[in-house]
């Protein structure tokens, strides 16, 4: 097959609409559904993370994307009670590349909601079953067991987006694109992603644990199909907060910074003990959570929106208790598509437990980036590598 029909473009007006490929045959087949424009760039883009993800580490990898940019990135590390009760798969059996998955949903569960899947390895029983039943768009593989494929196809009333991609292809050096009827051609972004962007450590502390290798590798690798700016903060083999397409450094910085004290605020003794009533649904507890570990949550209270959720009146989470609990979180990566002008990036990674930090450097404020990362003992290491994505 050389091209494929897509139902519209961007929008239901931009029709026709249809991908093809110039020098020979697509490299997927559309085992089920119909596949839409923005579903196949997110399919695309992901497929490119998670592949090299699974090359940089050896291990499965996953990733949840909306809008052409990752709402999260994982590989496989076995989840802990705590990280099953709030990714709710308690009592689930996940296999590996299942549990890469529900890592990578897990970083922003309301963003990776109506997300494209992506997986390293082949999509098993396990890993379909837990699919089934999140809300998501469609998933994209190397290969799908039968029964795997039988359960997707099942889903969304049999409208669900299944799509194999042959391991074997290599796109073109070169890549173009069309804006505003004009051309654009550029040489494709080869570079690999290897341990060997940390030797450069401006820093006096300039320890890396294996472990912190590893994540600062899912970091930099997220960011190189995320949407710029981007800034990725990762915990133990998966993104906990993603910036994305922020037109400053520093907001990219507290944005995804916001996001991975969300994903740690969520592990709260309260939370995990919300009373919550038994009909609601998952998404609706993401979203009630979300509202209760936000500063807002005393006003909800006040309005007694609280009655559609909960069995009883929840005590709020304290800014005081936010701030102690935030304090534990510890050994936190974060990596930048390109150089921090300031250290004021460093002020607000600090605050979200990051230890480890990886940036293009180049700045010519790069000694003050460097001092503030000494006064948090931080180790920083320089890739002088810019990963800019549009």
């Amino acid at each position: 097959m050389r091209e494929l029909e897509l139902k519209y473009g961007c929008n239901p007006n931009q029709k026709p609409a249809k991908i093809y490929n110039k020098n020979g045959e697509l490299p997927i087949q559309v085992l089920n559904g119909k596949a839409g424009y923005i579903n196949l760039l997110d399919a695309f883009n992901s497929w490119q993370l998670v592949k090299e993800l699974k090359e940089a580490t050896g291990l499965p990898s996953a990733a949840s994307f909306k809008h052409v940019s990752p709402a999260g990135a994982a590989v496989y590390v076995p989840l802990d009670e705590t990280l099953k009760q709030i990714y709710f798969t308690d009592g689930l059996d996940l296999s590996p590349i299942a549990t890469a998955y529900v890592r990578a949903r897990g970083s922003d569960r309301m963003s990776s909601y109506g997300d494209f899947a992506a997986l390293s390895d082949e999509c098993d029983e396990s890993c379909a079953r837990y699919l089934s039943r999140e809300v998501s768009d469609g998933v994209i593989a190397p290969s799908y067991t039968p029964e795997a494929l039988a359960i997707l196809s099942k889903k969304k009333k049999g409208n669900y987006l299944v799509i194999q991609i042959d391991t074997d292809y290599i796109p073109a050096d070169i890549e173009t694109k069309d804006v505003y009827g004009i051309t654009f051609e550029q040489g494709r972004n080869h570079v690999q992603i290897t341990e060997d962007l940390f030797n450069d450590r401006p820093t006096q502390n300039k320890e890396l644990s294996q472990g912190a290798i590893r994540d600062l590798l899912i970091s930099m690798i997220t960011l190189k199909y995320t949407q710029s700016n981007s800034v990725c903060y990762v915990k133990d083999g998966q993104a906990i907060g993603i910036g994305a397409g922020q037109q400053s450094r520093i907001h990219c910085t507290r944005l995804a910074g916001n996001k991975a004290d969300n994903w740690y605020l969520r592990q709260h003794k309260k939370v995990l003990s919300l009373p919550f009533q038994e009909k609601i649904r998952r998404a609706d507890r993401d979203n009630t959570i979300n509202v209760y570990i936000s500063d807002d949550y005393e006003d909800v209270l006040a309005d007694g929106i609280w009655q559609e959720f909960f069995t009883c009146q929840p005590e709020p989470l304290t800014k005081e208790e936010k701030k102690i609990w935030l304090a534990t979180l510890k050994d936190v990566a974060l990596g930048s598509d390109a150089f921090f002008p300031f250290g004021d990036n460093i002020e607000r990674a600090h605050k979200s437990g990051v230890t480890y930090v990886a940036q293009a450097g180049g700045s010519i404020r790069d000694d003050h980036v460097i001092a503030t990362c000494d006064k948090y003992n931080i180790v920083m290491a320089f890739t002088h590598l810019r990963l800019f994505h549009h």
